[in-house]
């Protein structure tokens, strides 16, 4: 029932778990390897593009699945508000079970029920949603600088204030979606 949020970074394959103590710190509990992701580095544009998306995301109570084909999930929030700005389509970008995935994060059957779990009882103990943090790769100065001539450095720039306040905060992203 602890307050949990999420980060991802894709070239590593991972799916960081946090969690909040009673004193209000946060502390990374676990990470899990994703088995299934498609796509490249950089973000999700259109529907069916097969892109994994980056950027600053919500999971709402409504949007678990208990019933997925997939085991269970839940919904990321894609396209946010920043998104949508953007012209970026796309829907039902999920973490959820199996190994395969097209766009979303599949977790294998048992990790999702931990990530789920956890989730879903951060909902009933009050949180009105769980921040979903999703990263290229690990963002830092000497990796910014390498990629400063991609196509996406940009867009990346906009995602690094995000990736800087949890390395040195330990806590999520005050993201406005």
């Amino acid at each position: 029932g602890k307050p949990v949020f999420i980060r991802i970074i894709k070239e590593d394959r991972e799916l960081e778990l946090w969690v909040q103590e009673a004193d209000k710190s946060w502390h990374l509990l676990k990470i899990y390897h994703i088995f299934g992701m498609s796509g490249e580095l950089g973000p999700k544009t259109a529907e069916g593009d097969e892109q994994a998306p980056e950027g600053f995301y919500r999971v709402y109570p409504h949007s678990m699945n208990p019933r997925s084909k997939f085991h269970l999930s839940f919904n990321i929030g894609y396209p946010n508000a920043y998104d949508r700005k953007l012209g970026r389509t796309g829907s039902f970008i999920m973490v959820h079970g199996d190994i395969l995935s097209i766009g979303c994060f599949a977790m294998t059957d048992a990790r999702i029920e931990e990530i789920y779990t956890m989730v879903n009882e951060a909902f009933k103990a009050g949180e009105q949603y769980v921040p979903v943090q999703v990263y290229p790769f690990r963002m830092t100065d000497e990796r910014m600088l390498k990629e400063r001539d991609s196509e996406h450095f940009d867009f990346w720039q906009h995602l690094l204030p995000g990736w800087q306040h949890t390395e040195t905060s330990c806590s999520p992203y005050p993201d406005s979606d």
